[in-house]
């Protein structure tokens, strides 16, 4: 706030406004705390939870030769904000963010980044914490309406307002505006988009293999809710204007000189940059290199550059901006008017998918699916229930059953770089494939393994997270996963004019078609379905009919690539790798729970020590066994099994004497201290007076059981053979 000083600090009157959004009320207000930086806002709801939204921007001490546009946004999640103190016996304060916290971020990140001009280069900041919350649903997407709100407190040179909304899609088809965490669970569908007055800008979606038409229309509904907002906004910030005054941020930018480009657009004809197209990745920049250098030369020999850009620039480094547009508006050009892409592909045609399960042979489940170029391996761990990952964060703990982390490693993209860790990016695509499987797993009680899904992508030419989606259903079904339904996903494209309105959509986007586009559309679904979704658009004023158009020939793509996946594997495997840990659930008769621990738990003890299992016995029978390979579990089982063996008229074994009853007959003790009698008549068809002449202690026989009583416990035997 301008004019700002000790002396009037403790004069303001904070501007508070309530607005009513579906049915339910929000509350904004500004000048009351965070008095120093550009632009600041409380949001809060009914239920006690608040938001603080901070912009910051700075006008002096730059980077002016910055090549891009440095926005940092920030969500932190304060423990205190839900009445938790976290950490450890040595550490209690806030660590680094979580992987919602990171998520949350760049869900910020996205919507608020493309509404500024091209080429500036003001540090800016948007930071979104919260500090107070019910922990009955997490706030993140109030940061998108909050960002946009400072950062028109702030005077910048931001294009808003952006809005953005959560809702859920009822089981009874009815939406939820702001949903709590249960009624996300219960929902076919939970949606968060973000957009302005005209246009949608941004999508995240999970759901539960729902319609076209569904998600179409949740868009819609949405997007009411985000132009309310919107006005919202406008009607607050002429609100603040009034009681405060109005800021303004002098914008700065390192624009590319482009006096020139008539002369490299003159240069570069539609016929030279014939070299770029029906090339593969590595050949494809090797040509543009090649045109770099070309029309660097041309401008050399020919005296195009004035004396004060090369004194300024003696390497010409600008010349690459000048081809690279060039290079964009001749694409661009031949996909509106010709529908020529890159590679020669057809506007809706996917590239060859080819896939392979048993990629690596002592892992519990793999698989390797390929697009063209893009190739990932995925590679399936199943777990003890005792292995799910807790979730600790502001919010209450919760549990993971399901993970899918995502790697992309410098040699997937023809780069040598360091390594470093999982960035914003790993995170986020880990998520998105994540949230695509969750709804076709099997639950706990039916697959009680902990599951994790790691997708190594080899070589990204385009699309890769979605290659994770397909590879992760494929490797999850080859790791003994009962899903209820494959998965597969695509990335779309859109070219649009703004000139004319005309546009393109793009099916399964290629690298070199990743900088036309303007709409980023990638999609998840079973033959049933959609499973997630995420989508993020540059134009304004899009129509709701693209959308339709490009969900209709998404299905089409996607269709073809499950049609592939399903060749490489129909269903999931009939058995469990060897290598693969055994969980098995048995019902035991509580009359030989006793049997089994045996005196001092000696039973259960030895088997668990001998075959490396853990076994676990409730008092109604119900009894568990977990194995770390299947060969042990399987060996502790058939002992288990040995155990609960009920002896049957007609069974043979063998067996030793350990007792004789004179007069009576001999005591057999077989099989895991099962006991019977040999009746004194039944040691030999011959008459017998003395039972030692027959058989004496120690001996072992071989006997025939003739005869049970489980009630009294009694055993009924006949002599075979001394042995």
């Amino acid at each position: 706030m301008k004019g700002l000083s000790d002396k009037n600090a403790t004069q303001l009157t904070p501007l508070k406004k309530t607005y009513s959004v579906a049915d339910k009320k929000v509350t904004w207000e500004s000048g009351k705390l965070w008095l120093l930086i550009n632009g600041t806002v409380t949001m809060r709801d009914e239920g006690d939870n608040i938001l603080f939204v901070t912009t910051g921007i700075k006008e002096v001490w730059l980077n002016e030769q910055a090549g891009f546009f440095p926005l940092v946004c920030d969500y932190q999640e304060k423990y205190y904000a839900t009445g938790k103190i976290w950490g450890n016996r040595f550490m209690k304060r806030e660590w680094r963010p979580s992987e919602s916290a990171t998520l949350t971020a760049r869900m910020i990140d996205r919507p608020i980044r493309p509404m500024f001009p091209k080429w500036i280069i003001n540090d800016t900041q948007v930071i979104a914490t919260v500090f107070s919350s019910d922990g009955t649903k997490e706030l993140g997407f109030w940061g998108i309406t909050g960002a946009s709100l400072g950062l028109l407190m702030a005077g910048a040179p931001f294009e808003g307002p952006v809005s953005a909304v959560k809702i859920a899609l009822t089981q009874d088809g009815s939406y939820i505006y702001d949903p709590t965490e249960v009624e996300e669970d219960v929902a076919k569908l939970s949606l968060i988009v973000a957009g302005t007055i005209d246009a949608i800008t941004m999508v995240e979606a999970g759901a539960k293999e729902i319609s076209n038409t569904e998600m179409v229309d949740a868009l819609a509904y949405a997007h009411t809710l985000i132009k309310t907002l919107c006005e919202a906004q406008l009607d607050y910030i002429a609100d603040y204007k009034k009681a405060f005054w109005e800021s303004k941020v002098t914008p700065s930018f390192n624009l590319p000189d482009s006096s020139l480009y008539a002369e490299v657009e003159k240069f570069l004809t539609m016929e030279k940059l014939e070299v770029l197209y029906n090339k593969g990745k590595k050949e494809f920049q090797k040509a543009l290199n090649t045109l770099d250098v070309e029309v660097t030369e041309y401008l050399q020999e020919n005296s195009l550059v004035p004396e004060e850009l090369l004194e300024s620039d003696p390497k010409l480094s600008f010349v690459w901006d000048l081809v690279y547009k060039r290079v964009k508006v001749v694409m661009r050009k031949n996909i509106l008017e010709n529908e020529r892409r890159l590679d020669g592909r057809k506007l809706d045609e996917v590239r060859e998918v080819i896939g392979e399960v048993w990629f690596l042979p002592r892992t519990h489940g793999s698989a390797m699916f390929q697009r063209g170029m893009t190739q990932v391996v995925n590679i399936t761990t199943l777990g003890w229930p005792g292995d799910v990952q807790l979730v600790d964060g502001m919010m209450p703990e919760s549990e993971k059953r399901y993970i899918h982390h995502y790697n992309f490693p410098p040699y997937s993209v023809w780069e040598v770089r360091m390594m470093r860790w999982v960035g914003r990016r790993e995170i986020g695509h880990g998520r998105l494939a994540e949230r695509a499987l969750e709804p076709v797993l099997p639950s706990a009680e039916n697959f009680p393994y902990m599951m994790r899904s790691v997708s190594e992508v080899t070589t990204c030419n385009g699309s890769s997270s979605m290659a994770s989606v397909c590879g992760s259903s494929m490797s999850l079904m080859h790791a003994w996963v009962p899903l209820t339904a494959p998965v597969a996903g695509v990335a779309m494209g859109m070219i649009y004019d703004d000139e004319t309105g005309a546009y393109k959509i793009l099916s399964d986007i290629q690298a070199q078609e990743d900088f036309l586009w303007d709409m980023d559309f990638k999609v998840a679904r079973t033959p049933k379905g959609i499973t997630a979704m995420q989508l993020d658009v540059k134009v304004k004023g899009l129509a709701m009919n693209v959308f339709k158009e490009a969900f209709a020939q998404w299905e089409t793509a996607t269709s073809y690539i499950l049609e592939q996946m399903w060749k490489v594997v129909s269903k999931p495997s009939e058995k469990l790798s060897p290598y693969a840990p055994l969980i098995m659930s048995m019902v035991v008769p509580q009359w030989k729970i006793r049997e089994i621990i045996g005196k001092w738990w000696e039973n259960i003890q030895r088997i668990q020590k001998e075959y490396g299992v853990d076994i676990s016995i409730e008092d109604d029978g119900t009894t568990t066994i977990t194995a770390e390979t299947q060969a042990w579990g399987e060996k502790a089982i058939a002992e288990i099994n040995e155990i609960l063996w009920t002896p049957e008229v007609g069974y043979k074994d063998t067996g030793k004497v350990v007792k004789i009853i004179e007069w009576v007959g001999a005591i057999v003790e077989f099989k895991w201290k099962n006991s019977g009698m040999i009746h004194i008549s039944k040691l030999s068809t011959e008459r017998v007076t003395n039972i030692e002449d027959v058989v004496k202690k120690d001996d072992s026989v071989e006997f025939e059981i003739i005869q049970v009583d489980l009630m009294k416990g009694r055993i009924g035997m006949k002599l075979i053979k001394k042995l």
